[in-house]
């Protein structure tokens, strides 16, 4: 069958190149350097292992974003073009304001892009038609965590976060949960934890609100300087966030044994070495035999996941006879993907109602289980015990769609 190319294939030497705008430089590079880096891995295997279809090899191209907009939509030029660093599609762009500020070129260019951002606006048509949403959102996570804190730990709840579509969101799913389900929000700090400043207020506000426990939508860094601050006061209530909100590393500073007796944590995937998938004894495996000396970390499942979602549509599209950027955009709409039991799977087709993931997972930190400077080669663990997941809430599987935060 005579395939279809264009931009981003060398058909000559059937290479299909894949686009990774990600931030290597910029206040999430801890984060996304390794989830690049598993990413990389992956597709070394899939290439060594007889690559797509009869024969075609994946080419991931990288570029630093950063973690700044304007370099993001330089980047994308790049990759949206003609040239040796084009691409059939992004199979990580980082950031939701990076990938927001891409959104309408990937609809003129006819290209997918596999976001690096649980925003829930994503499964609109109107702001993410050809952005590919990964598991659940931020708005349905913390519904399903909220959920389970009120139920365990009491109705009284605290809810803190960072402006915009990473904050915000997960916000609003934690206050829409608390009155649900008929729970009292004694501080509601949403759009109150400004990146840089004073955190005191926050800090002061959570301490003297007497909640039963706290919802967190911020980085680890600020998640840390808000829940030391506030333990210093006396607080004896339990916190938790979205998944962002949290780093294992964490575990190895002063605040671990706090972390470790009163801190659930959110994800929206299996984490390292937790439950017996097929898809995670395949990671381990890979990883251990194309970066031995790796960090250990949960962050390559998401490198798996990206990478499942792009090779099965891959597929699909070299199955259609149609591996131009046009075609891979319609195999993305016409997927299945199966994450090898990593994560709930997902298609993108019908009505967002319907097929926007709901099931999230809920972990304890877990000093006892946690293995400090550990390598992938190591049976070791981050520090995580499985509490309950991937699970829906009542809350939110009764719950419409729609995108929970919207920017002015």
């Amino acid at each position: 069958m005579e395939i279809k190319t264009g931009a981003g294939v060398d058909a000559e030497n059937k290479v299909i190149r894949v686009g990774l705008n990600a931030d290597l430089s910029g206040i999430f590079a801890a984060l996304t350097t390794k989830i690049v880096d598993g990413q990389l891995a992956f597709w070394e295997a899939v290439n060594d292992n007889g690559g797509l279809g009869d024969g075609w090899t994946v080419e991931p191209v990288v570029l630093d974003n950063a973690y700044d907009v304007p370099t993001h939509k330089q980047n994308y030029e790049i990759f949206s073009g003609d040239g040796e660093q084009s691409v059939v599609m992004l199979t990580n762009s980082t950031g939701s304001p990076h990938t927001a500020a891409i959104a309408q070129d990937l609809i003129e260019d006819d290209m997918a892009a596999i976001p690096l951002s649980w925003y829930s606006g994503w499964a609109d048509p109107e702001i993410g038609k050809n952005v590919f949403e990964v598991q659940t959102n931020y708005c349905i996570e913390a519904m399903n965590a909220v959920s389970y804190l009120i139920e365990t730990y009491g109705p009284k709840g605290a809810v803190a976060g960072l402006p915009g579509d990473y904050g915000e969101d997960g916000a609003i799913g934690a206050k829409y949960a608390i009155e649900q389900l008929g729970g009292e929000l004694v501080y509601d700090g949403q759009a109150a934890v400004v990146p840089g400043a004073d955190q005191t207020p926050v800090i002061t506000g959570i301490a003297e609100s007497g909640a039963d426990w706290v919802w967190l939508t911020t980085s680890p860094g600020t998640t840390a300087e808000i829940i030391g601050g506030v333990e210093q006061a006396g607080f004896d209530g339990v916190w938790s966030g979205n998944s962002p909100s949290m780093n294992h590393a964490l575990l190895d500073t002063a605040l671990g044994p706090v972390l470790d007796a009163k801190y659930i944590q959110s994800t929206y995937t299996t984490l390292w070495g937790v439950g017996g998938e097929p898809g995670m004894s395949e990671m381990i495996d890979t990883m251990r035999q194309y970066r031995p000396d790796a960090p250990l970390d949960d962050v390559y499942i998401i490198s798996w996941v990206e990478g499942l979602i792009a090779q099965q549509a891959l597929e699909k599209a070299l199955e259609n006879g149609d591996i131009t950027r046009a075609g891979v955009l319609a195999a993305m709409n016409e997927i299945q993907v199966d994450y090898h039991g990593l994560a709930p799977n997902q298609t993108w087709s019908g009505d967002p109602n319907d097929y926007v993931v709901r099931e999230s997972y809920l972990y304890d930190m877990d000093s006892s289980v946690r293995t400090p400077g550990a390598t992938v080669s190591d049976e070791g663990g981050t520090g995580f015990t499985l509490i309950q997941g991937p699970f829906v809430s009542d809350v939110a599987a009764n719950w419409t769609y729609e995108p929970c935060f919207k920017p002015a």
